[in-house]
């Protein structure tokens, strides 16, 4: 159904649809990763790099979060960027997202947690969530989540969004697994969240959708230290002993 017309209520648009990245955003992606396989020794992009990546190839703000909500900033909306390893990022099903601990010790005072009714703690569990969402959520009109699947060396991403949501308690239900993790599973009986009793681990679960951005990469050369100390012409005048 077409959104209604209103008089009186400013529409904002986000800057483009929802997981349909920018043209130029693969290769300015490829070109970033690039830059970071030549200059490291190890391949590694991790959740700073990423959020700090991300920020840059949709020119937006980066501002680190401690919530993780809103590390990315454009106009009114903002994305909570993630990175995820898997072998194969083109033809990956489902993924975890760690999305931060939930304490019912801390926010509710609960001295029990293990013996309890399953479902009222993961009822808790998720309103933590929910709260968390809904704080971010009135300084934003829009909340995205953007993650990263990347292989181990890099050389093949994919990339895609979802709507960083707020979960209704009555949709889901929880039980203990043999690990002694709490699972929060939907209607369906689909697994979708996780919650460790040790560290307050909560962990969303999302699928990861058909039309993903998927990317190969071919592998730079290793710049060595001289390399590119000698290309920014270093020498010993830029360094000052205080």
């Amino acid at each position: 159904m077409p959104s209604p017309k209103l008089r009186s209520v400013q529409k904002y648009k986000p800057p483009y649809p929802l997981n349909k990245f920018p043209k130029n955003l693969p290769y300015d992606l490829g070109r970033e990763i690039v830059y970071l396989l030549a200059t490291r020794e190890s391949p590694r992009i991790e959740g700073g790099d990423w959020e700090e990546v991300f920020s840059r190839l949709i020119s937006a703000r980066w501002k680190p979060s401690n919530v993780g909500l809103d590390d990315v900033v454009l106009e009114q909306t903002a994305w909570s960027a993630k990175t995820v390893k898997n072998d194969n990022p083109a033809e990956a099903q489902r993924v975890r997202l760690i999305s931060g601990r939930n304490s019912p010790v801390y926010s509710f005072g609960d001295k029990q947690i293990t013996e309890v009714d399953p479902d009222v703690l993961g009822e808790k569990i998720l309103s933590i969530w929910n709260e968390r969402v809904a704080a971010v959520k009135k300084n934003y009109l829009h909340m995205r989540t953007v993650v990263l699947l990347k292989s181990d060396d890099l050389l093949e991403l994919a990339l895609f969004e979802f709507d960083t949501e707020i979960y209704p308690a009555e949709q889901f239900h929880w039980e203990w697994n043999p690990r002694g993790n709490l699972e929060g599973k939907d209607k369906r009986g689909q697994h979708r969240f996780t919650w460790q009793p040790h560290g307050s681990q909560f962990t969303i679960i999302e699928d990861v959708p058909a039309d993903r951005l998927a990317i190969r990469i071919k592998a730079p050369a290793l710049m060595s230290r001289d390399q590119v100390t000698s290309a920014l012409g270093f020498d010993s005048s830029w360094v000052e002993i205080i």
